[in-house]
């Protein structure tokens, strides 16, 4: 039995739990797995050719594309090493959730870039409790007796 790499980067994409998604130079969904499917709500014929807008909620757009822009144009960007980014996003009911994710550049043999693929996490929950616990946090602290001043 031979190790065939095509097959195993598409066996690994289709079942990843997590949601891959890869947009091209122009911003367009090429890739698009299971896991993206069920994380928001779009099936793979929704999403494949749609702008990244399908998932960016409105007020993040403009500080999105100009990155996008800046990196597809430089080759650079500071999320590149593997940095966890959290991110609000929406899914297709209008709900907004948490994400957390990776991203992945890709050159083409030129060494300009092609696009980039991002391996995305719901932390909605986590992001919840933490928010619940600071809440919490605040008011014990808030609450006590201050000093006369």
């Amino acid at each position: 039995m031979t190790f065939d790499p095509d097959h195993f980067a598409a066996a690994l994409v289709a079942g990843m739990p997590d949601a891959i998604v890869y947009a091209g130079a122009d911003g367009l969904i090429r890739v698009w797995n299971a896991g993206a499917a069920r994380m928001f709500g779009f099936t793979e014929q929704e999403a494949l050719g749609q702008s990244l807008d399908l998932i960016i909620p409105a007020n993040l757009r403009d500080r999105h594309w100009s990155g996008y822009a800046g990196t597809m144009r430089t080759g650079q960007t500071r999320y590149g090493d593997g940095q966890i980014l959290s991110v609000p996003a929406i899914r297709k009911d209008g709900t907004r959730l948490s994400v957390e994710f990776t991203i992945v550049p890709f050159t083409g043999p030129d060494g300009k870039m092609e696009g980039i693929a991002a391996i995305m996490r719901d932390a909605t929950a986590r992001f919840e409790e933490v928010r619940a616990l600071r809440k919490q946090l605040a008011t014990m602290t808030d609450g006590g007796p201050r000093p006369a001043g």
